[in-house]
């Protein structure tokens, strides 16, 4: 695809076949003595005319970074010999699925392993230690997929080893987590920093504990790495453990001066739950928490009892054992082994560590899995009051959870009385249980709003804000469904419709300045999750909305009302449309671009939605009468009537 750019100017009409020849010769990978004079003869018809075309852009890049990327030497050359294309002009690549903004060409060059191209950049001047957007250099690029000798030449034309990319990680961080060897090896010739941390407190050693690279570990170690904690307060050993690398964990717990007996206590039982929750070993783990039990009561030293945890509903009330003879007892009861392991992990890991919430999320998973709806329920409530107790407001591991409920209530709600794949009966689901979840999504809604006011408008993303409103809302659709349902009761309305007032009183916005009742009635908050049970626009959540007490003639940033966003849907539902109406919305209210509800339908006639005659106001008539052949009246009509008027 050619970037629009290229049509805006009538100059290149000429040019373009230039543009084409060179990707036809990138895309095919065929350089041809004869194609390469026709570009340079079209080239020379002017300086101007080759600048713009070098760095017009396709996809976000430009010719020279798509042959540095793809490791087009004659074309890269060309274009910097003979078109003079700039050699730090960024663009936008995709490595491993993951687009990357920003990258310069020596950066591509260097990351997909083109040791010839990163020659000639460097022979032509290009800055060794340019980076990305997120801050990745040329080496760390190279260093995250093994380039040796591209490290090497680097390295020899004065690539900086300690720049770490906006996380904070190294160059030797990312070879350790990569298992590179070598690099690593090289970077520590070096004398790379084998200790320094990354933002969130991480080591070298920590990932190659995560990673399993013993033979780095080994190295790093004899270089001096220590056994620094991260910000979580995890130790590479613990890393290792939590990630089940049994190696690694056996190997450092046999080096006492990194390693205290506590510290391979807790790392056998971690290694352990570990195995029951991933692995799904249990004789393996039960063999592990064994060693940990030996060595907390029989090992060096006085005894380390255990810490008792209060008990939990969540977990079935489990205690933690901590006589060796009853582990054997848990092998014919495989629940309390599950609930065993997620005691244990929270004691060692603390409920603010990412795993801990996971593992309880993913058991609860197993669990609906298995038809036992109540007990994953019970589990994820869990979690999530963790996570809210834990993390910043609207973290994306909170907007997990909650988006997780509104896929489990609403595969509930569709597959009412129908047996699983394991002959279990889905159950109703309990409108308590969706309140209970709903009023804590609302709350998250609330602090997280209170905690974007308190950052700069230049650094607020309002869009995790967004997320969970659009999550709240298809809660909020599902508790308006039970509504209807047969066994709803008038104390079960009032309940619902209270929790509904509770989150429009919020009148907090989301993107582009909407409302809970913009976002309702259009399609763009619609969740495409597994289980739709709600469809958006929704007539039955807006008339909810409605009745609680939502403005039905709110306007987003541009001016857009719920009636707008309405008929900006293809086909514009005509129920949404007429529970709007029913409820006070001005048919003809005009946006910034002055366009009116029946101006924003496609393909549809208005008459075909709703009977105008029946919803134009003689007050509405009469404001447009005034629009319409500019009556001067501010300052003539009632301050109250002039933004009625202005709005028509």
């Amino acid at each position: 695809m050619t970037s629009v750019l290229l049509w805006s100017f009538p100059l290149f009409s000429s040019i373009w076949p230039v543009l084409r020849k060179v990707f036809i010769i990138i895309n095919h990978q065929r350089i041809k003595n004869r194609q390469k004079e026709n570009i340079y003869l079209h080239c020379n018809k002017g300086k101007d005319e080759v600048s713009m075309l070098v760095a017009a852009k396709t996809s976000g890049a430009t010719p020279l970074v798509i042959a540095c990327r793809n490791g087009h030497y004659d074309v890269a050359e060309y274009l910097i010999e003979k078109c003079h294309a700039d050699l730090e002009q960024p663009g936008s690549v995709m490595f491993d699925g993951e687009m990357i903004e920003g990258a310069p060409p020596l950066w591509c060059a260097a990351a997909a392993g083109h040791l010839d191209i990163v020659k000639l950049l460097i022979s032509c001047g290009a800055k060794v230690n340019t980076t990305t957007r997120t801050n990745s250099t040329p080496l760390r690029a190279a260093c995250f997929d093994g380039h040796l000798e591209i490290v090497k030449y680097l390295v020899q034309h004065g690539a900086d080893i300690e720049v770490a990319n906006r996380h904070g990680h190294t160059c030797l961080m990312i070879a350790c987590y990569k298992g590179h060897l070598r690099i690593a090896r090289y970077l520590l010739s070096l004398k790379a920093s084998v200790n320094r941390k990354s933002v969130k407190g991480n080591t070298a050693l920590h990932d190659c504990a995560e990673s399993g690279s013993l033979d780095i570990l080994k190295l790093l170690i004899d270089y001096g790495a220590t056994m620094d904690v991260d910000s979580y307060g995890m130790t590479p050993l613990l890393a290792a453990a939590v990630t089940g690398h049994s190696h690694i964990v056996e190997y450092l717990i046999k080096i006492p001066h990194l390693v205290s007996r506590k510290e391979r206590i807790d790392a056998l039982e971690l290694l352990g739950a570990t195995c029951v929750d991933k692995k799904r070993d249990m004789m393996g783990a039960l063999e592990l928490w064994k060693r940990a039990l030996h060595d907390r009561y029989f090992g060096d030293g006085p005894p380390i009892p255990k810490q008792r945890s209060p008990k939990v509903a969540a977990y079935d009330y489990v205690v933690e054992i901590t006589n060796p003879e009853n582990l054997d007892d848990l092998m014919v009861d495989p629940d309390e082994m599950r609930m065993q392991a997620l005691v244990m992990r929270e004691r060692i890991l603390g409920p603010a560590h990412p795993d801990t919430s996971y593992y309880i999320r993913y058991r609860g998973a197993v669990y609906a899995d298995a038809g036992k709806f109540n007990r994953c329920i019970e589990l994820w409530n869990y979690a999530l009051d963790m996570q809210q107790s834990m993390l910043e407001r609207l973290n994306p591991m909170t907007q997990s959870s909650l988006f997780s409920f509104t896929e489990l209530f609403s595969f509930m709600m569709g597959e009412e009385g129908k047996q699983n794949t394991r002959g279990r009966v889905v159950p109703s689901v309990n409108v308590l249980d969706i309140l209970n979840v709903f009023n804590k999504a609302v709350r998250e809604i609330e602090l997280g709003s209170l905690m974007l006011q308190r950052i700069p408008n230049a650094e607020r993303d309002i869009n995790y804000l967004t997320r969970v409103m659009v999550i709240t809302l298809h809660l909020a659709c599902l508790l308006t469904r039970l509504l209807d349902h047969h066994t709803s009761t008038e104390q079960v309305t009032r309940e619902i419709h209270k929790a509904i007032f509770d989150l429009v009183k919020l009148n907090i916005k989301a993107r582009s300045g909407r409302m809970m009742l913009h976002l309702a009635c259009c399609r763009d908050a619609a969740i495409l999750g597994r289980y739709p049970a709600c469809q958006f626009p929704s007539p039955h959540l807006a008339e909810v909305l409605l009745k609680v007490g939502a403005d039905p003639n709110v306007k987003d940033d541009d001016g857009n009302t719920p009636l707008h966003l309405a008929a900006m849907t293809k086909p514009c539902p005509t129920g949404v449309a007429q529970v709007l109406l029913n409820n006070g919305a001005h048919i003809d209210l005009v946006n910034i671009n002055g366009e009116t509800f029946s101006d924003l339908l496609k393909e549809q006639q208005v008459h075909e939605i709703v009977n105008t005659t029946k919803y134009t106001r003689l007050s509405c008539a009469a404001a447009r009468v005034i629009q319409q052949f500019k009556i001067p009246y501010k300052g003539v009509v009632p301050v109250a009537l002039e933004s009625f008027i202005e709005v028509h």
